[in-house]
């Protein structure tokens, strides 16, 4: 179909995963994790940028947007931690406009 997506990386538990991402493009990281990482010696960022990455061997998923739709709506994890995320992601705005302001 010839989209241009972007993928953003997030939902982050803890510093090692958002570590384990460090050098990508896009990221959303809580005000939480964003003040650990701040606390962190620059030392402990011991990140290889020489390691060969892989590419994504999985097939290419073909669907209608009627049929992800339902898909997704028959997916009752899916829909729920959907509506959790964008509850959290909103949340978490508002604390990072109360720490920038």
């Amino acid at each position: 179909h010839g989209y241009h997506t972007e993928v953003m990386g997030a939902s982050f538990r803890n510093t090692s995963q958002i570590l384990a991402l460090a050098g990508c493009d896009l990221l959303t990281i809580s005000p939480d994790l964003l003040g650990a990482l701040q606390q962190m010696p620059a030392d402990a960022l011991n990140l290889d940028w020489r390691k060969p990455q892989q590419d994504d061997p999985s097939e290419k998923l073909c669907l209608s947007e009627s049929q992800f739709r339902w898909a997704f709506n028959e997916d009752q994890m899916a829909s729920d931690k959907l509506a959790e995320g964008i509850r959290s992601f909103a949340a978490d705005s508002r604390k990072l406009d109360a720490l920038l302001s």
